[in-house]
């Protein structure tokens, strides 16, 4: 199986889609393959049209082409992508097939949703060895539709991916969606209330609820009081309303 480093672009054009994915990539169009994977159409007086789909995969050491070749094969329509400054390349991943799995269904999923995206998938750093779980980030231009109000759209959209991932790999496969970084800073603002919420618990000397959450978040909240030496935290109400309520210990 080709184990070579791959990325899946949906763009207008396959000539933006190849120039974005050799930026991220950091590579020049010498050092790729493309395959065109949907070629798009423009749409009635060029509007709703379907974007195209392309994956770019890493050229191995062998059989690679020459640095004089213009321009990246394609196994799709013939299309020439202009050269792009080489930048520094990120350490050497070799990604497995779960990985290469999680980047083609969120890149497809995406692109039937209209949205244009860059997408890359690694396995979370913290992972044990029983249980893996793959980590994808999406990036692109006008993606806050994706992540919708209290993130509601990005979870339904990350859970529908992760039944799609397990019933092609025949596993249960742990898979977290982040578009342009908003679950990071999502968990930090969860992280900075729970404590400033914590300071009013005990300044009140009562119990505080918090607004409601996804179990996700709710998760956040617990883990970051949980060595609170003057509170203690529980999950109370029903879903989908179901919220954090945070007690001052007697």
């Amino acid at each position: 199986m080709d184990e070579r480093p791959t990325l899946e672009i949906i763009a207008p054009t396959v000539e933006e889609a190849i120039a974005q994915g050799l930026e991220q990539l950091g590579l020049t169009a010498t050092d790729v393959s493309v395959e065109v994977l949907d070629a798009g159409t423009k749409g009635l007086f060029g509007m709703g049209g379907r974007q195209v789909r392309v994956r770019l995969t890493v050229n191995g050491t062998e059989g690679a082409p020459a640095s004089s070749s213009p321009a990246p094969a394609l196994k799709g329509p013939d299309r020439e992508a202009a050269p792009i400054s080489k930048k520094v390349a990120a350490p050497d991943e070799v990604h497995d097939p779960i990985l290469n799995l999680s980047e083609s269904v969120i890149s497809k999923l995406l692109h039937d949703m209209g949205f244009e995206a860059q997408v890359s998938a690694h396995l979370d750093e913290s992972d044990r060895a029983e249980r893996r779980s793959v980590r994808v980030d999406v990036r692109g231009r006008d993606l806050s539709g994706l992540i919708g109000r209290h993130a509601e759209t990005l979870n339904a959209f990350q859970y529908i991916a992760s039944l799609i991932v397990g019933k092609e790999t025949g596993q249960f496969v742990q898979l977290v969606a982040d578009v342009e970084g908003f679950r990071a800073r999502r968990e930090k603002q969860l992280r900075q209330m729970a404590q400033r919420m914590a300071d009013q618990c005990l300044k009140m000397g009562r119990r505080v609820s918090l607004e409601p959450m996804s179990a996700a978040e709710r998760r956040i909240v617990h883990m970051e009081l949980q060595g609170h030496p003057a509170v203690f935290t529980e999950s109370t109400g029903e879903e989908p309303r179901r919220k954090v309520t945070i007690v001052p210990k007697e």
